[in-house]
């Protein structure tokens, strides 16, 4: 790989504090902000067990990524976990430059919206402080800091004025939540979206599903008999099936062609076997999907884009099924499976070899053109 080739992660990590958000925010919604977030620790402490409960407790960031048990381990294993840059914008750009990467794609450590939708008041205030937050961290390299705003889903109506506040402010990228039945929300198909989804379109900004905390699977984190909730965190990444066919079966992408999802850090090989699954079932199996037209392939090569961090055969998949357009690398710095900061040796390992245009797309040229870099 040249030394000049270049490179976007498209999905890196950034560890706001409650504090920091709350300065941002009136104080006179600080009582009801406190409250809201306790109440979503208190259903997480009571959803685990054991020693994964105390950890829960502990977190007052109330992290959204299930790799938060894992982050102890990787300070000690790991070269990016515990970097100052996880939450100090100008050691973070040390790292990218460090690293060889010429964008960053950051989504926070912290759901807002698995909190922000149980605020008793000022909740589209708490959510302008929360992007303001992500804004001012991004400030530092506007160009190379790609802030990734979230959007609750409870109030259409805030979704929507807080979409066109981003875009107003040159944002690139939109965070929404994967699976809107936890939040005791409908499922991403039904029209109660439709005015968001005309948002999001007409801006031309990325919706993103990052994988994380599943809470409709409690029982299996529960149940989970590893330290760390191994066997939990690999079936939530699997779990993304579920608003991956809401969106394409339930006819989202056939109402709205010009949307742009991306599902963050779930992995290649097993979607490639769902598209094979999902266009048989229609196709041979006499499956009726009625809110869709085509193949359920066509719209996700159309519409929906996948990124990737560190995964065996994941160019096979790409050419065989999913589409080169389709995917996308990333560096997830700072977790622990992080190749940061050798993220080019890494990249010219998995993909030594193949076509320099299909390369170029995977480490950068998909991203810019989904991002609007």
């Amino acid at each position: 790989m040249s030394a000049a080739e270049r490179l976007i992660s498209s999905d890196d990590h950034v560890d706001l504090a409650h504090p920091e958000i709350k300065q941002r925010l009136a104080t006179k919604f600080h009582a009801a902000y406190d409250a809201a977030l306790g109440e979503f620790g208190a259903a997480m402490a009571k959803s685990m067990s054991g020693e994964a409960n105390g950890r829960w407790r502990e977190q007052q960031n109330y992290q959204g990524e299930q790799h938060a048990d894992m982050m102890s381990l990787g300070r000690r294993r790991y070269p990016a976990a515990g970097r100052i840059g996880h939450s100090n914008a100008k050691a973070r750009l040390e790292d990218l430059d460090a690293d060889g990467i010429e964008a960053s794609v950051m989504y926070c450590e912290v759901s807002a919206f698995r909190y922000l939708y149980l605020l008793k008041e000022g909740n589209r205030e708490a959510t302008r402080a929360f992007n303001q937050t992500m804004s001012d961290f991004a400030s530092i390299a506007p160009k190379r800091f790609i802030a990734s705003y979230q959007i609750p889903i409870h109030d259409v109506e805030g979704a929507v004025a807080e979409v066109k506040w981003v875009a107003a402010q040159g944002g690139k990228s939109l965070q929404l939540p994967v699976f809107p039945a936890e939040l005791g929300l409908p499922d991403y198909w039904d029209k109660r979206y439709d005015p968001l989804w005309q948002a999001i379109q007409e801006v031309d900004l990325p919706i993103c599903l990052h994988i994380g905390l599943n809470t409709q699977m409690e029982g299996l984190a529960r149940r989970d008999p590893t330290p760390q909730k191994g066997i939990f965190v690999g079936a939530v990444a699997l779990s993304t099936a579920e608003p991956l066919g809401m969106l394409i079966m339930g006819g989202v992408f056939e109402r709205f062609p010009k949307l742009k999802v991306v599902f963050v850090e779930p992995g290649l090989g097993w979607i490639s076997w769902w598209l094979f699954i999902a266009d048989d079932l229609q196709a041979r199996q006499g499956y009726d999907f009625p809110a869709i037209q085509h193949p359920p392939s066509h719209y996700f090569r159309r519409n929906v884009y996948l990124t990737f961090i560190d995964e065996p055969d994941a160019y096979r998949h790409a050419v065989e099924r999913l589409g080169v357009d389709n995917v996308m690398w990333s560096s997830d710095y700072p977790h622990p499976v992080s190749s940061w900061p050798n993220s080019r040796a890494v990249v010219n390992r998995m993909f030594d070899g193949i076509p320099a245009a299909d390369r170029q797309k995977i480490v950068f040229g998909n991203a810019a053109r989904v991002w609007n870099l």
